[in-house]
């Protein structure tokens, strides 16, 4: 069987790029004027176009909330009226053809946003197409509607246990345990689960902190077997509210962050269709450490705000917070076992799942705002460690003109020319970011001191190798063996012995 898990979507070129942020720009701007079937009709395209993209999806689903008034049944002969796209949808299902399906779905849900069967099919769609996040979201939009539902509250707990999202596939398997006290699935989901999220937050207290954590397995097998169903944030299972009620119900913070949370949650109250205090809320939430509570912010604002674009982008951020915690873990565990091959190939997968999605956000962004020298430094060096060296070039030649990001980008560009077997242009990106460096970037002059002494000495110059290396060992002798390239390169020069160093990829930001 192929593997759900690798997205089989062929990436943008930039001219679908350009065209797709020009698309949602304009929907943004008709939605000004009320003008909801042409909004629609370009999100339309920006979802045909690049049909993994979260924040295209989340604005068409919106609008077409909006276009029906919210009524939460879509059109009056919805149901005759989409049996041609449903046949259609079917067909491509079927035929394997899973981009076709998600477009007739959703001509289906431009009819009725609400329907059920289209939200589950294109869960399924893109489960095969390798896109498990917006599989989840899909389901989870399904939830809106109907919380309770068998089908979808099974099929969403099993993406969730596949992503690790533990603890809410652990809330949605007590639900289907409770509508149905027989599944042996449910009760044995609902029981390992808990088990297993409890006893892996205990392991990373413990290899982190040097906590306990073990005596939590036993609290999760009690809970478990509770009657009780734990409730989080992101998973509410009651109907639609109003504005007063859904401000009320946003979760509150603790300890000293309840003082800063109160003007934030005042802010909300007076203007609850600005998305700025929503954000810093959120971002308030995260700094103290609930997740969950910064989520059910973020989905409060995008429902109440109009699916801003910075709200969705740091909804994406914040999906990412489970694989950086997760690298953590692995990290801590690499150090203390650095022969075992499973934990490196694990913490290889970590870091390219890491930066396929900040590549991702931050292309959004940089296209969103194409002016912010920031996103197109962050975009440049996520392409870089994903090996599209020239688009890299490109953005980072583009930050290069910003001061802020000045020096760090004459680094990175010196990786990418590197990369790229061009040494001369390396080396002068190297050398001019030597001399733009601040003197508290030590970890980087280093490593720029090392590429220069390390490409000067694959370039058979050896006189400004060593030039290089003395100013390295200088600074930190054991620095990736210069001691011992110094001796190698001494000798080679004097014509006595050989020896040289092989190129390494940029250091982890």
């Amino acid at each position: 069987m192929a593997d759900k898990t690798e997205s089989k979507v062929p990436p943008l070129t930039a001219e679908q790029r350009r065209v797709t942020a020009a698309q949602y720009e304009r929907a943004q701007q008709v939605l000004q004027s009320g003008n909801h079937d042409y909004a629609i009709q370009l999100l339309l395209t920006c979802c045909k176009l690049d049909p993994a993209n979260l924040i295209y999806r989340n604005a068409l689903r919106h609008t077409q909330r909006k276009k029906h008034g919210d009524n939460q049944r879509g059109s009056r002969f919805s149901l005759l009226t989409s049996a041609g796209s449903r046949l259609r949808l079917k067909a491509a299902a079927r035929a394997g053809e899973y981009a076709k399906a998600l477009e007739h779905a959703e001509e289906i849900l431009n009819r009725n946003p609400w329907d059920l069967g289209a939200q589950m099919a294109m869960a399924d769609a893109f489960t095969e197409l390798g896109l498990l996040d917006q599989a989840v979201w899909s389901l989870e939009q399904a939830r809106r509607k109907d919380s309770d539902n068998l089908a979808v509250n099974r099929s969403l707990a099993r993406l969730y246990e596949q992503r690790g999202n533990f603890k809410q596939a652990f809330v949605l398997w007590q639900l289907v345990r409770k509508a149905a006290p027989d599944d042996a699935e449910a009760h044995d989901k609902a029981r390992e689960l808990a088990a297993r999220e409890t006893i892996a937050r205990g392991d990373y207290e413990r290899k982190i902190h040097g906590g306990a954590g073990g005596q939590d397995a036993d609290k999760a097998e009690a809970a478990a077997k509770a009657d009780t169903l734990p409730q989080t944030p992101a998973l509410r299972t009651g109907g639609s509210r109003d504005d007063t009620e859904e401000v009320a119900a946003l979760p509150e913070a603790t300890g000293a962050a309840a003082r800063e949370a109160a003007p934030l949650l005042a802010r909300i109250k007076s203007e609850p269709s600005s998305p700025h205090a929503y954000r810093d809320l959120a971002a308030l939430y995260r700094r103290a450490g609930q997740p969950d509570e910064a989520r059910a912010v973020l989905q409060c604002g995008l429902e109440r705000a109009g699916n801003p674009f910075e709200l969705a982008a740091e909804m994406a951020d914040l999906d990412i917070e489970p694989f950086r915690h997760n690298l953590a873990v692995v990290e801590e565990r690499v150090r203390k076992q650095p022969g075992d091959e499973a934990l490196r190939k694990l913490r290889t997968r970590l870091l390219k799942e890491i930066n396929t999605r900040e590549l991702d956000l931050f292309r959004q962004k940089s296209e969103r705002f194409p002016t912010e020298a920031g996103h197109r430094f962050e975009m440049g060096v996520r392409l870089l460690k994903a090996g599209q060296i020239d688009e890299a070039i490109r953005e980072l030649q583009v930050a290069r003109a910003d001061p802020r990001f000045h020096a760090r980008a004459l680094v990175y560009l010196g990786y990418g020319f590197k990369a790229r077997h061009n040494w001369r242009l390396a080396q002068r990106n190297f050398a001019e970011a030597l001399q733009s460096l601040p003197a508290g970037e030590s970890t980087l002059r280093k490593d720029v001191l090392f590429q220069l002494a390390q490409g000067s000495a694959e370039a058979g110059d050896l006189t400004k190798a060593l030039e290089h290396a003395d100013e390295l060992a200088n600074l930190d002798f054991s620095y990736r063996g210069i001691g011992r390239l110094i001796d190698e390169w001494q000798a080679r020069l004097q014509g006595s012995g050989t020896g040289g160093a092989t190129g390494d990829a940029p250091p982890a930001r």
